[in-house]
């Protein structure tokens, strides 16, 4: 996601994203240690979406 995209979103919205982006993650590395994931890059990718998403979160709770 890009950063712009996050901004647009609203604090519930944002919540229930970082949510679903977590739950991916969890997903994602348990098909890395069965061996199941393909695309390992996507792991990186997913764990910096979530982190921009709680920075937004975290900036827009602030204000």
């Amino acid at each position: 996601m890009k950063a712009n995209e996050i901004k647009d979103l609203s604090v519930e919205e944002l919540k229930s994203k970082a949510a679903e982006l977590e739950q991916e993650v969890f997903n994602l590395r348990f098909q890395l240690h069965t061996g199941h994931l393909e695309n390992s890059s996507k792991l990186s990718q997913i764990r910096k979406d979530v982190a921009r998403v709680k920075t937004v979160l975290n900036q827009k709770l602030d204000a």
